[in-house]
């Protein structure tokens, strides 16, 4: 009998992780995957009943795209941007909070594998990550104060890849691209019906694509989960993460359009990035271990506790940083299901609290290596939150959400040693005053092909250790906490008889003490309040199969299956409106302006074809229009439009998987900037992203069901 094409459910892309299930029909039976539950402000509910602007990522979506950054994947999600300024060096912002971070990623907080992984300070170490390790990625957008604590941007969930029950596999891969880019992982894992334990080793190496750009990376991930009992799990996760990148630093406008691939040249009272040597090395170590209690079908308790350590050299222009620091902390939180007026009501209460203590030293540097002290500190933080939830099912498909928390930061910054000033040193606390942070939602269900959504959510987002203590030495003692509140309507769905999955988010964020920042000439960051900013926006995600390829079941009359093979798409579209209210700096009015570094329009679509035979393409485009660099809006970035594509072979033999992958990224071999340096000194906005390049590689996974 021939093949038959006929459209069916589309596959669910953002799907963590789900088995196949079949649903029965009069003359045919598809196989679909169910729809994806995520965690959303804890209620582990459907997508579809999260009263919240929600995007995720599975497994299968980090692959379609080049493993070595997270970029190409996470840029997928509207309102959600990952930046790559040099190799491994990421920010990210969600809806906007670019604004605040020169590097790495500040207000949003971030777990991973259910641990705290925004340290105590409020930065957090993206860059340790390696694709390999994440199974899943959720994105809760807008304040999420009143379950995950400070930050008015959201929460990144990640989750581990974790193998399915009853199966044990082993997998090496290979891959080599341009600007000598070499990476390898191996992975052993093992699952059942009661738990799992998987290691997973990856090391990456990389000339870079402009001078002073090379980065090496080995990540060793350890994670395992197991039932002790009908009512106890505990799991266990470790990371270990030894990375070395060299930083090429911004450009002017002129060095951009001359020659991108070159590093930041010296001056004559200044030298550059490739004298000094300027370079990120860290090496950091994560323990964590989560214990799960389930008393009843009722109530349950889990518990997350963490320890992390890391040794951090940081050369730059004029500084040597080195950097001691240990964190640790955990979460607690109490679930409770019950019945009221003959209606479910779930509630949660918990706690999480950090700690972290840092040792900094700041020499002059010298070519790479340290010399002259110039000052010495030791920086102690404290920092948690209680908070409550409550989710009411009501009559006519309504669902109510309510919650709180109580949040309490505390900095105690002991300067040991200051060479210019004052060499007997001194000590300086600063206690951010409690704040109280609400969020009420209202969610409607008109059967299974519609849900709407509106809430209301408060968030705070006190400043980072890092923007208190710049790198100059200088205590900025009159940064103030950033306050938002978010008003925010949505709908998610079906169309088309189910071949297509849309989500719509519509969003009104005012900020007070917004914070922003500039560089001075000597490439220090410093901090300062803006006052009052808005930030309006549309976001719109469409997901869904073009056609699914089915085949008849040879002596099953009236039946078919899925093959496997089809053609589904995803877009994603974020438009914003953000702009500053009243705000003066140096003399000049920037009232009105547009929110620096901060795109109007983005757009991320692509295609996933799956071939008979194992073949497969996966073409994406992006696109995002012009950005300004400067809090005037004298000076932007141009928009741009970069295509890639991954394709390949897979097939299976035996109790073996091949997988002959290749690909290219900005085909049209664009010229274009990413991670730009806001209100840099000098117009050095520019941080030039890679031309066309390719890759190539080879898995190869053996693994067999347990019988």
């Amino acid at each position: 009998m021939l093949p038959l094409y006929r459209p069916v459910a589309p596959l669910l892309l953002f799907s963590f992780a789900a088995q196949a299930q079949t649903a029965p029909s009069d003359t045919t039976r598809a196989v679909i995957l169910p729809e994806a539950t995520v965690t959303g402000y804890g209620q582990q509910l459907p997508l579809r009943r999260t009263a919240a602007a929600v995007s995720t990522l599975a497994a299968r979506d980090f692959e379609r795209f080049p493993q070595n950054a997270l970029t190409q994947a996470v840029n997928t999600l509207p309102g959600v941007r990952l930046e790559e300024r040099a190799s491994g060096s990421y920010r990210l912002s969600v809806r906007g909070s670019t604004l605040r971070s020169p590097f790495g990623v500040r207000n949003t907080k971030v777990y991973y594998q259910g641990i705290p992984f925004t340290e105590a300070s409020g930065s957090t170490p993206l860059n340790l990550l390696d694709p390999a390790l994440l199974g899943g990625l959720e994105v809760v957008k807008g304040p999420a104060a009143s379950v995950y604590g400070a930050g008015t941007g959201g929460a990144v969930l990640l989750s581990g890849r974790r193998p399915a029950p009853g199966t044990s596999a082993a997998q090496v891969g290979f891959t080599a691209g341009s600007f000598g880019l070499r990476r390898y992982v191996a992975s052993v894992e093992t699952g059942s019906a009661t738990g799992y334990l998987r290691a997973t080793y990856a090391r990456q190496s990389l000339d870079g694509y402009r001078q002073q750009s090379a980065l090496r990376r080995d990540v060793l991930a350890l994670d395992g989960e197991w039932q002790l009992t009908e009512k106890q799990t505990v799991g266990l996760h470790a990371l270990y993460a030894d990375i070395n990148y060299q930083l090429p630093g911004g450009l002017t406008r002129a060095q951009f359009l001359t020659d991108p691939r070159q590093a930041r040249p010296g001056t004559a009272t200044a030298p550059g990035t490739v004298a000094q040597r300027t370079y990120y090395a860290s090496r950091t170590a994560l323990l964590g271990a989560t214990h799960e209690a389930r008393f009843t079908d009722r109530l349950s308790l889990r518990t997350t506790l963490y320890l992390s350590g890391s040794r951090i050299n940081t050369p730059y222009l004029i500084d040597f940083e080195r950097n001691t620091l240990l964190g640790g902390g955990g979460r607690t939180v109490a679930s409770y299901r019950t019945a009221l007026a003959g209606r479910t009501l779930r509630l949660q209460a918990g706690a999480e609290a950090q700690t972290g203590f840092e040792s900094s030293r700041n020499y002059q540097n010298r070519a790479g290596q340290p010399g002259t002290l110039r000052y010495d500190d030791e920086i102690r933080t404290l920092t948690g939150f209680a908070f409550a939830q409550a989710d009411y099912e009501l009559p006519a498909g309504l669902l109510l959400t309510a919650g709180a928390s109580y949040n309490r930061l505390r900095y105690r910054i002991s300067r040991l040693s200051d060479a210019a000033t004052n060499p007997t040193g001194y000590a300086l606390e600063r206690n951010f005053r409690p704040e109280v942070s609400p969020r009420v939602a209202l969610l409607r269900e008109f059967g299974p092909a519609l849900a709407v959504y509106g809430s209301v959510s408060t968030g705070f987002s006190p400043p980072t250790e890092e923007e208190i203590r710049p790198s100059d030495g200088s205590i900025n003692r009159a940064l103030q906490a950033e306050r938002g509140t978010s008003y925010e309507v949505g709908a998610r769905g079906m169309l088309l008889r189910e071949r297509l999955r849309y989500d719509v988010a519509i969003y009104d964020q005012r900020q007070r003490q917004t914070i922003t920042t500039r560089t001075t000439d000597l490439g220090t960051q410093l901090f300062a309040n803006a006052g009052n900013t808005r930030q309006r926006g549309v976001e719109v995600s469409l997901k869904g199969t073009l056609w699914q390829q089915v085949k008849e079941v040879p002596d099953v009359p009236c039946t078919v299956v899925t093959t496997g093979a089809g053609l589904d798409y995803f877009v994603s579209y974020a438009y914003n409106h953000y702009r500053f209210g009243s705000y003066e700096s140096g003399g000049q009015d920037f009232s009105g302006n547009r929110l620096t570094g901060t795109a109007p329009h983005t757009l991320t679509a692509g295609l996933e074809l799956v071939a008979p035979l194992g073949f497969y393409l996966s073409p994406t485009v992006n696109h995002q229009a012009r950005i300004f660099v400067n809090d005037a809006n004298t000076e932007a970035a141009p928009g741009y439009w970069t295509f890639g594509t991954r394709g390949g072979w897979r097939r299976s033999f035996g109790g073996f998987t091949i997988d002959l992958f290749g690909g290219a990224e900005n085909l049209t071999d664009r010229r274009y900037s990413l991670g730009n340096d806001l209100n840099a000194f000098g117009g050095r906005y520019f941080q030039p992203a890679p031309a066309r390049n390719w890759y190539a590689g080879l898995s190869l996974r053996q693994g067999k069901e347990k019988k």
